[in-house]
């Protein structure tokens, strides 16, 4: 037998590829599905079962086209409905994979169709959980996602996951590991650890929410803290439960290019947001104008589906060359399929055909520490809790996911200076403003971390971010 995690960490998602004899199964595939196909070519074995622990926000699942293209079912947990043939297992129903068998276990509560699948060996040992977001290290899913007006509401879905976890989880040995769906950076939970692996042992001691004395408390503890959920995650499950276009399909629409000569009329004809997903300190020095960064090397997906929101907008790439395929591939991730091509030869083709360029102006933190005065205005952009540990004196926080409000309040005649805790966030802030007619600021290279490192600078008393919520 043969367990591997496939970890993908822009998403903080695992998935969970099980081989035993000559048969395998894949738990909560991503939307490219060729990696899981060279994995059954190399070890020589068949796809048995794609199993789904349910119908995620976060991300575009690779159900459909990883089963069109090797004949294996889809297998959802008691009360799903997708709109596709898929196989609604029983609770505690069996399936087997060559000597080992998978228990369904369900257990609703992050939403109501969700399962845990219980790995037992050839021997007949229970040897892992596979927990979707039902279960993760240090934390539990959300129980806000799956609320309907009139019938289930945050607190319902809580007390539901409370049972799932008293009834189905804890009496499971400790020393069976724990595979979730999901890791520390994920949205879909708000103390997850970094680890992507434990024992159910470790966690009955350490996860708060395995701790709590009743379910009173566990739904109280559970739900203090949860900030909103990304707009984009209702659109993500659509997909997940409705169906959607094969990626083959998506990449060939997206992998278009378009002549710098042609790219602003095809921009302005087709209504396309023009997405530069270059590194900040590229984009800062040269864009076109009303572009939106937000770089490929960071939490690029993510982002795009927090600000973007619509699935269903036409995007057209800046990119360097070479990463065209990565950057519609982890924009279908999140359900953003409609690319509808990148600009030939980049920015530079764009430079060198005599249009129109913007840039941002980009200081350093020792330049930032020299024009700082006790009247300056900082907008902070990082999150509530990292602003809460420390800031700068005096700073205003306006979280860079919500941008899409306080935006509205900017008065451009009055400068401020701008920063994230690296420069990543604060370069997307930079663009959004910029595309708003907002251009009397300054963002700071570096951001936050180092500022810190300049001398005498004001900035609030340090409060661990573990101990803000």
């Amino acid at each position: 037998m043969k367990v591997e995690q496939i970890y993908t960490g822009c998403l903080a998602q695992g998935a969970y590829y099980i081989v035993s004899e000559n048969e395998a199964a894949i738990i909560d595939p991503l939307r490219e599905v060729k990696p899981y196909l060279d994995r059954l070519e190399k070890d020589n074995v068949t796809l048995k079962y794609i199993f789904e622990t349910h119908f995620h926000a976060d991300f575009v699942s690779g159900h459909l086209d990883l089963s069109k293209k090797t004949g294996a079912p889809i297998i959802y947990g008691p009360t799903a409905q997708p709109e596709f043939e898929a196989i609604i297992a029983e609770d505690h129903q069996i399936f087997e994979i060559g000597k080992v068998k998978i228990k369904v276990l369900h257990t609703p509560g992050h939403t109501m169709e969700s399962t845990t699948y219980l790995l037992i060996d050839e021997n007949g040992t229970e040897t892992a959980i596979f927990t979707g977001d039902t279960l993760f290290l240090g934390d539990v899913g959300r129980p806000d996602l799956a609320q309907k007006a009139g019938t289930l509401t945050q607190e319902d879905l809580a007390g539901i996951l409370y049972d799932s976890l008293q009834t189905k989880i804890m009496p499971l040995d400790d020393s069976i590991t724990v595979y979730p769906a999901h890791g520390a950076g994920s949205a879909c939970g708000k103390n997850m650890q970094k680890e992507t692996v434990d024992l159910l042992g470790n966690q009955k001691r350490t996860n708060y929410a395995l701790n709590q004395p009743d379910k009173e408390s566990f739904v109280r503890e559970v739900l203090d803290g949860l900030t909103a959920p990304p707009k984009y995650f209702g659109m993500n499950v659509a997909l997940n439960k409705g169906g959607y276009e094969s990626l083959d399909t998506v990449m060939d629409k997206g992998l278009t290019p378009i002549p710098a000569e042609d790219f602003e009329a095809y921009a302005e004809e087709t209504g396309a947001l023009i997405l530069d997903t270059r590194n900040p300190g590229e984009f800062y020095k040269g864009f076109i104008p009303n572009s939106i960064n937000i770089g490929l090397k960071g939490d690029f997906a993510p982002w795009v589906g927090t600000l973007v929101v619509d699935v269903k907008h036409p995007l057209l790439l800046i990119v360097d060359e070479g990463t065209e395929e990565e950057a519609i591939t982890r924009l279908s991730r999140v359900g953003f399929d409609h690319v509808l091509g990148y600009l030939k030869g980049g920015f530079e083709a764009w430079k060198n055909s005599g249009h129109e360029t913007d840039e941002v102006n980009r200081i350093s933190p020792e330049e930032f520490a020299e024009q700082f005065t006790e009247h300056s205005k900082v907008i902070d952009v990082r999150k509530i809790s990292e602003y809460a540990a420390e800031h700068i004196d005096n700073a205003y926080n306006k979280p860079l996911d919500t941008i899409s409000d306080w935006v509205k309040t900017i008065d451009d005649a009055e400068h401020f200076f701008l920063h994230c805790a690296g420069g990543y966030r604060s370069m997307i802030a930079a663009s959004i403003l910029n595309s708003h007619g907002i251009r009397n600021f300054t963002e700071i290279e570096g951001g936050f971390g180092a500022i810190k490192k300049t001398e005498n600078f004001p900035t609030s008393d340090f409060i661990c971010q573990s101990k803000v919520i």
